[in-house]
């Protein structure tokens, strides 16, 4: 999902420099390889433009530093060469000689009414080329977040990588007495309230497009699904009966079904409604589970053609895999311990759940192919509500490892534990594409 924010981007080719008149080249990143050293000098900066440079380049430095692709050089090898006037003519000498593989400059100007101009070229310092040829971003709402989390978006495309920096998240928190459904940044900045419900909302899950939001709202003594226009601003709509109790909706890869589980038969199923574009009209809805036990949570794969659930049909709670039409339904959990909230993968090899082991909640990886288990979070406390990010290279749960419930963020290897949330108790994050 890409935020709405007014912005020009200028793509050219500068005639003068011989770099800088190269045409850009794609760059792959291969699994295992040694990450790449980049060099991010501080911006060439007018007076005026000065604290905008700095903001921007500070941002795009933890954006670089999180993409575990590259490894930042130290700020200190840049005394060791002389400094950068020219963003689109460096003395890639002066580069190599501190070890670079990857320099970006850059230019920030501020206009007289108060936009900012961000002009900025990515090179390969070896060969001399472009890696991402000159950009010139034009904001006018001086959003300088968004301008340097626009620019980490491009570099990662550049790279063959699924861009995940202006993404949103969506999630829930009482911080103003209900549970109330939030949005963030990536990295846990302009936290904001969405729905103004005066009840409680549950259950966030971001359509593909990062445009909609289908959510569970508890009104008039019921649970009903309700699908938002976030950007928009458009009315929520019901997409199914209000008729049961209903929660846990997840969104099919294209978008045109909405799986969820529902009591309106009177035990809890897995159901598949058809999402039609009239915003007021929902499609034919499909029972897919039958079963007297308890079926919920569901999770597509990527391809669209299964879905993971959590079922306690054998006694226990428990992780079963069907075909998106309902049938072939297999166990992938076994063992007495509970098992839930599973989440596919957006590469669709790996998925996530919560198991309780020794009255412990941690997150589990199940291995597709060769249906191996691997433990992922090795944090006291209760670790639960897995969602992938967008890159499949991330994955946000939520834990009361400092003593209430907030929003954390693990690499997929188990690495670089993070915190994004501390007001209110917040829960139950999904990250938008």
């Amino acid at each position: 999902m890409k935020k709405n924010v007014l912005v020009t981007i200028i793509l050219f080719l500068s005639a003068a420099g011989g770099a800088s008149a190269q045409q850009e080249f794609n760059m792959r990143i291969t699994e295992g390889m040694p990450a790449v050293a980049f060099a991010l000098p501080p911006f060439v900066a007018a007076p005026a433009a000065k604290d905008a440079a700095a903001e921007i380049h500070s941002v795009l430095e933890a954006d670089i530093r999180y993409t575990r692709i590259f490894e930042l050089l130290p700020k200190s090898y840049y005394g060791y060469i002389r400094p950068l006037t020219d963003p689109n003519s460096p003395e890639f000498k002066d580069w190599e000689s501190i070890q670079a593989n990857v320099l970006l400059t850059g230019r920030v100007e501020a206009e007289p009414e108060g936009g900012i101009i961000f002009s900025w070229v990515l090179y390969d310092v070896k060969s001399k080329r472009t890696i991402i040829a000159p950009r010139r971003f034009q904001y006018k709402d001086k959003n300088l977040r968004y301008l340097a989390h626009a620019t980490a978006d491009e570099i990662m495309k550049a790279y063959g990588e699924k861009p995940i920096f202006t993404s949103k998240i969506a999630f829930v928190s009482n911080r103003d007495r209900n549970e109330e459904i939030y949005l963030m940044d990536y990295d846990g900045a302009n936290q904001t309230r969405l729905i103004y419900n005066q009840v409680n909302d549950s259950n966030p899950a971001w359509d593909p497009g990062g445009k909609r939001l289908a959510y569970s709202s508890w009104q008039n003594l019921v649970v009903g699904v309700y699908i938002l226009d976030v950007f928009e601003k458009a009315r929520a709509r019901t997409p199914v009966s209000l008729k049961g109790q209903n929660y846990t909706p997840a969104w099919s890869p294209d978008g045109k079904k909405l799986a969820f589980s529902s009591s309106m038969n009177g035990n809890h199923e897995i159901y598949v409604a058809d999402i039609e574009s009239n915003p007021t009209r929902v499609g034919r809805i499909k029972q897919l589970t039958f079963n007297p036990a308890v079926d919920i949570a569901p999770s597509w794969s990527p391809n669209g053609r299964e879905i993971v659930f959590t079922s306690d049909r054998s006694g226990t709670t428990q992780i079963y895999i069907m075909d998106a039409e309902g049938g072939n339904v297999r166990r992938i959990s076994f063992g007495a311990n509970h098992h839930d909230a599973p989440a596919w993968s957006p590469n669709g090899d790996k998925i996530v759940y919560v198991a309780r082991v020794d009255n412990a909640f941690d997150l589990y990886l199940y291995n597709i192919r060769s249906g191996q288990i691997s433990k992922l979070t090795e944090i006291y406390g209760r670790n639960e509500s897995p969602s992938w990010s967008p890159d499949g290279r991330h994955i946000l749960f939520t834990s009361n490892v400092s003593g209430r419930n907030q929003i954390h963020a693990i690499d997929v290897d188990g690495r670089n534990f993070r915190k994004l949330t501390s007001m209110g108790e917040n829960k139950l994050a999904d990250w938008s594409n």
